[in-house]
């Protein structure tokens, strides 16, 4: 089978089932696991390089408010890797290039390929996506290795932090403007021994400001400033040291959101594993991702 990944989280599920072979072509962004660094790109990203939050932020607003597309698909190149199977999201309109582009575009290959949608809210539809892709490619006993894997270190993290004070947590999206996380970071913040003050499982992230986020008293704010790596978002935080300063937290900590958080796909165990360390370090000492204390 041919599959091309135009979702970062697909392309980390097709490789984690085992499927990276068939994978021959992938976005931009897809830069993990490292062996799709040679997968053919796709996709191109039409926001200039360089941008601070706030600029990134009003593009992208424009651009989505005038039905301007934010990525650009190779249409040329994708019909040339004659794809058996295309996987995409709808979920997040900045996050891909459009479902309905790429429908439109499928319609017109011939071949034309499958397009399945992966559009997780929760934890557990992200579980439901492993099936999904199982039951497209046919490597059920693949998935369901993988999904037992998962829940079990799900599990060991539940255990680990039973019992243990609940410490509130407020998780920041993007500072310029305040979002705060949604989706499944705050299911994320449970399992880990947390109580998120300000998200929802399952809905999508809100624009807020600081005043919210000061006035939810958190014990520990989660910096996981939305496709941005730990050095980034340990950066993006100490830029706004001053209005994190005011909220008075006890912890303010910045973790790698690319690749833990921000991405619907097999790594969302390892954020779940390195927050966990982050609130109760002396239940969980270890942990796959780098916690970064944000100096106030």
């Amino acid at each position: 089978m041919r599959i091309v990944s135009l979702v970062p989280h697909a392309t980390e599920l097709l490789y984690a089932l085992g499927l990276g072979d068939d994978v021959v072509g992938v976005t931009h962004e897809c830069d993990y696991p490292p062996q799709a660094a040679s997968v053919p790109k796709v996709t191109r990203d039409v926001l200039p390089a360089g941008l601070s939050a706030g600029e990134i932020d009003a593009a992208v607003r424009e651009r989505t408010e005038n039905g301007e597309a934010i990525y650009l698909l190779d249409e040329e190149r994708l019909a040339g890797l004659r794809p058996d199977l295309i996987v995409t999201q709808q979920l997040c309109p900045v996050c891909a290039v459009s479902y309905d582009e790429v429908d439109a575009v499928a319609r017109k290959l011939d071949p034309c390929p499958e397009v399945i949608a992966l559009d997780p809210r929760t934890l557990g539809e992200t579980m439901g996506d492993i099936r999904t892709i199982a039951k497209a490619t046919g490597c059920r006993d693949a998935a369901l290795d993988l999904v037992a894997r998962q829940r079990a270190r799900i599990d060991r993290v539940r255990t680990a932090v039973k019992g243990a004070p609940r410490r509130r947590v407020a998780a920041l999206e993007w500072f310029d403007p305040v979002y705060i996380a949604g989706h499944w970071t705050p299911q994320l913040i449970e399992m880990a021994g947390g109580v998120d003050v300000l998200g929802f499982p399952g809905e999508h992230s809100e624009r807020t400001d600081m005043a919210a986020v000061v006035a939810s008293a958190p014990e520990v704010v989660l910096c996981i400033p939305c496709g941005y790596d730990g050095p980034r978002a340990l950066e993006e935080a100490e830029r706004h040291a001053d209005a994190l300063r005011a909220v008075r937290a006890d912890q303010v900590v910045a973790v790698d959101a690319s690749a833990y958080f921000s991405r619907p796909g097999p790594r969302l165990v390892d954020g779940l594993e390195t927050l966990a360390h982050a609130l109760h370090p002396d239940r969980v000492p270890e942990a796959p991702g780098t916690v970064y204390p944000v100096a106030l």
